[in-house]
Order: C-alpha cells, then sequence, then structure tokens
C-alpha cells in the first residue's frame, strides 16, 4: 500500500526546484547588495510567541497554527510567519549591543493549516527581510525600492506594489472607535467572526474575505483620513521617493495585513499568474514589537514573500531551467566503465557537469539517456578508446561524431578548448557545405 504525502505538503520535484535554487540565488545575490544579512531560524517556537505577536483574534492564531505539547508540557507550535521568530532572536541574543541597525533577512518553510489552493499550501515557503533599529520614512522607501528590484531581479511578471499607512499609536486608537461605531450600526449584516472581532480588533472588518461583510464594509471609513500630522508627513516622504524612483504602486486604503503588530507603512505586492489572490507578499512596519517581546524599544519594518507563488508568477526564464550537463560519458563493457569513472571524477572536480552512462548497457540505451539528458557532447568510451586512451565524441546536435577523438587524461580546461574547437571546425564545415550547394 503507497502512503501519500499529507494535504497540503508539497514534495518539490526536480526541475521545479532548479526555479526555487534559482530564486534563492538570485535573492540572496540582490539582498547582499543591499547589506542585508542571513539569519536561519528553527522551525519550532513557544506558542506564546505567536499570540502575543501576531494577536489573539487574528486568523493565524485562532484557526490555522499547528500547536502541539511537548513532553515538558510546553505548548509549542510551527511558526506560521518569520518575522516574531526573527525579532526573538533579535531580543534573546541580544543583537542591538552589536548592531544598533540591524539588516537580516531569512528562509525557510512555514506552516498554517489553511485550505490549500493554487500557490498556498499548508507547508510554505518564505523569503523575509527586516529593518530593526530606524524609524525614518526613508528607510521604509528602501525597502519597497529593494522589494521592487527584487521583483525585476525575479522576472515576476508585471507585479505592482499596493500601498496603505496604518497609522501609529496617537491616531489609530480614535480611528479604530469611528470604525466600530461603523461595525456596529451594521452587525446583523456581518458574519460570526466580524461581529465578535468589534470590540477587540475593528480593523479586521476591512480585511474579511466574506461577500456579505465586503458588501456591508464598502464605504468603510479608512485610515488614510484619520491620520495625524506625523504619520501623514511620514507617509507623503515615503511615496516622495517610489514617485523620484519610478516605482509603480497603488493606493490601498482598506489594506490592513492580516498581523496586528503592523502600524504606518503597510504594503503587498500581487502579480499576474495567481487568479483572485494574487498577493505573492508583503510587510510594513512593526515599532511596537520588539518591546512587546522583550526587547528594547526599537522600531522595524519587513516583508515576506511566498516561494511557491513567485514560482507560479515567474515569466519564462532559461537561467531557471535545470542546466544540462557539459559531457555524457557512455561507457562500454567493464573496462571502459572505470577509465570513464576515472575521467568523470577529474572533470567534475575541475568544474565541468559530467552524466555517465553504465557500462552493462548498449551504446543505442545510452544514447537515448543522453538525448534526455540535453548533453551537446557524448564521448563513446569502447575498447579500443581504452588502449588509446582517447574517447570519439559525438556531437548531439548534428547526430554525427567528429573525426578527432580528445584525450581522456585531459584536465577540465583541455577539454573544455578540445570540444570547442571541434564545435568550431563543425560549424565550419557546416558553413561550407551549404556554400557549396549553392
Amino acid at each position: 500500500m503507497k502512503i501519500a504525502s499529507v494535504k497540503g505538503f508539497h514534495d518539490v520535484l526536480p526541475g521545479e526546484s532548479a526555479r526555487w535554487t534559482w530564486i534563492e540565488q538570485r535573492s540572496r545575490d540582490l539582498l547582499g547588495r543591499y547589506g542585508y544579512s542571513e539569519i536561519r531560524l528553527p522551525i519550532v517556537e513557544r506558542t506564546e510567541l505567536f499570540s502575543r505577536s501576531i494577536g489573539d483574534t487574528t486568523d493565524i492564531v485562532e484557526k490555522e497554527m499547528y500547536t502541539f505539547d511537548d513532553r515538558d508540557g510546553s505548548l509549542l507550535t510551527l511558526r506560521p510567519e518569520g518575522t516574531a521568530a526573527l525579532v526573538r532572536a533579535y531580543v534573546e541574543h541580544a543583537i542591538a549591543q552589536r548592531e544598533p541597525i540591524s539588516k537580516l533577512y531569512y528562509l525557510g518553510p512555514m506552516f498554517r493549516r489553511e485550505k490549500p489552493q493554487k500557490g498556498r499550501q499548508r507547508q510554505f515557503h518564505q523569503i523575509g527581510v527586516e529593518v530593526i533599529g530606524r524609524d525614518d520614512a526613508a528607510i521604509d522607501a528602501e525597502v519597497l525600492l529593494l522589494l521592487h528590484d527584487l521583483m525585476g531581479a525575479l522576472h515576476i511578471r508585471q507585479p505592482r506594489i499596493e500601498l496603505n499607512s496604518l497609522g501609529c499609536s496617537n491616531c489609530r486608537p480614535a480611528y479604530r472607535d469611528v470604525l466600530r461605531a461603523y461595525g456596529e450600526a451594521r452587525r446583523a449584516s456581518l458574519c460570526e467572526n466580524c461581529a465578535r472581532r468589534l470590540e477587540r480588533n475593528p480593523l479586521r472588518l476591512l480585511d474579511c474575505k466574506v461577500a456579505t461583510c465586503r458588501d456591508a464594509t464598502a464605504d468603510a471609513p479608512v485610515m488614510l483620513d484619520h491620520l495625524d500630522s506625523a504619520c501623514k508627513q511620514h507617509f507623503d516622504a515615503v511615496r516622495a521617493v517610489l514617485d523620484r524612483e519610478t516605482v509603480p504602486y497603488a493606493l490601498s486604503p482598506r489594506m490592513v495585513r492580516g498581523l496586528d503588530y503592523y502600524c504606518r507603512t503597510a504594503f503587498e505586492v500581487v502579480a499576474e499568474g495567481l487568479g483572485s489572490q494574487n498577493a505573492v507578499g508583503g510587510g510594513g512596519r512593526y515599532d511596537g514589537l520588539v518591546k512587546e517581546l522583550g526587547g528594547p524599544d526599537a522600531p522595524g519594518i519587513g516583508f515576506a514573500l511566498g516561494v511557491e507563488r513567485l514560482v507560479l508568477s515567474m515569466a519564462d526564464h532559461p537561467e531557471a531551467l535545470p542546466l544540462p550537463p557539459d559531457i555524457f560519458l557512455a561507457p562500454l563493457g567493464s573496462a571502459a566503465e572505470a577509465e570513464t569513472m576515472h575521467a568523470a571524477h577529474r572533470w567534475r572536480h575541475d568544474g565541468l557537469r559530467v552524466e555517465m552512462g553504465s557500462g552493462g548497457r548498449s551504446l543505442k540505451s545510452q544514447m537515448r539517456f543522453a538525448d534526455k539528458t540535453a548533453a551537446p557532447f557524448v564521448l563513446i568510451v569502447g575498447e579500443d578508446e581504452v588502449a588509446a586512451g582517447a574517447a570519439t565524441v559525438r556531437d548531439m546536435q548534428a547526430k554525427k561524431d567528429f573525426p578527432k577523438a580528445v584525450a581522456l587524461i585531459a584536465d577540465g580546461t583541455a577539454l573544455r578548448q578540445a570540444l570547442a574547437q571541434l564545435a568550431a571546425s563543425g560549424e565550419e564545415k557546416k558553413a561550407e557545405s551549404g556554400g557549396a550547394a549553392s
């Protein structure tokens, strides 16, 4: 009896995994240029970390976390998001004492028990970026510029940043009261969750996906109309940088994000290829979170991107495809297999990508295998080749053997040069034959 994978936990197969690796490599390169360092976080944290940071009334904490009792009686949770875990590490290891301004990033799996759908699994993967220690609009704008540059580097189809401000502890309480009064007047039209959250977290009214709630709150007051002068000035300064750098964005006044710790600048990035749930990531400012989790009163801002959604939104790009081998070795017999194994080991050490057939299989079957690997050259080694210390080279595009063999004792550089010369001579002969025919 076969054992199937757990619902919502997805295997990333060869081919697809090449795109993942490419995304991670491109992201690391760009993040390094922006001055970020990688931090590696555990996937299990104490449950209270998320209930305190994300918020008891969020869907994540109420419905979606994978939580279990450990043998010592403590309550543990598979991390549903990375920011709280990163802040916990920042506080625990007193990073602020070494780095007053910390620019960190992480990659890895997250876990939420949501309904699996296109681009959304119960185990999903994120690239997360965080800056702790700066509260100025310039760093908010730089984070958004980084997000924009990442979308370009990863060839995401038609990305667009959606932007909002969620105010601060000075101006948001008054807005919450206004929104709560608005919701109370429409309580009969709200879903059970929204009605229950009216008192504790009325901002969730704007984030509800239930159709009746969206209809009931279509003309709800928005935070942008209730910002105090400091928050408005901050938001205008962020927008001014984006306008100057010609970064496309759209105001999204109903955006509240799914986590309670956000304040001031909040954003999402959406792209083609995902249907109605078209967000590939998002983030914002979280100035009170570090202090809430026992650290200094250090401001922060960051974002996270879903790798599964990035893969779905990527335009086809040859660099993101698996690389074929540089050569395929086809040994004929056990003696030839020993020689080719020795040569393959040396050439791999010299930096070549080498695939190898089995000495016990026929040349025909090995050539079929070589064809599937898309190797441009096959080096055939039989008894005669072993005796001569050289391999017959077949051009897989022309399906013909070159008249000149290559030495099995050659190092990787010499082999590359020899193959390049053979390929060039083959192209010259094609050109000559074409000229004669005309």
